[in-house]
């Protein structure tokens, strides 16, 4: 059965509902920015953010990752990992982790995971 255009529309909804929600409680300082992930069908992308300056320090996404040969979620964890290099240069270490309104299953838990692979503590 095929989904309606507002049964669709709902969804994304949802998922903005739920990730308004989190903001309420998760908000990144200079000693401690948010980690926040956005997920799409093709890739995955990550940033870390200042949300007192309003000011992302570092990014990553899955269009920077050249192996070819990867599943999605591997090449989420590697994403991970080059956000954690390059949060690591720029002295963070602690950070907050906010999944977008997305269940912490998946890629975003791939993300996850490579980035407290690449040292980041959250």
């Amino acid at each position: 059965m095929a989904k309606t255009k507002e049964q669709i529309i709902g969804r994304g909804r949802q998922r903005v509902r739920r990730q308004r929600r989190v903001r309420r409680r998760v908000q990144g300082t200079a000693e401690r920015p948010r980690l926040t992930v956005f997920r799409s069908n093709r890739g995955i992308f990550a940033q870390v953010i200042d949300d007192l300056e309003g000011k992302t320090m570092v990014s990553a996404s899955s269009r920077e990752v050249k192996d070819a040969g990867l599943d999605k979620s591997k090449m989420a964890e590697k994403v991970g990992e080059i956000l954690a290099g390059r949060a690591k240069e720029k002295n963070i270490e602690k950070i907050v982790f906010d999944r977008g309104g997305y269940l912490y299953h998946g890629r975003v838990k791939a993300l996850a995971e490579g980035v407290r692979k690449g040292g980041l503590d959250f």
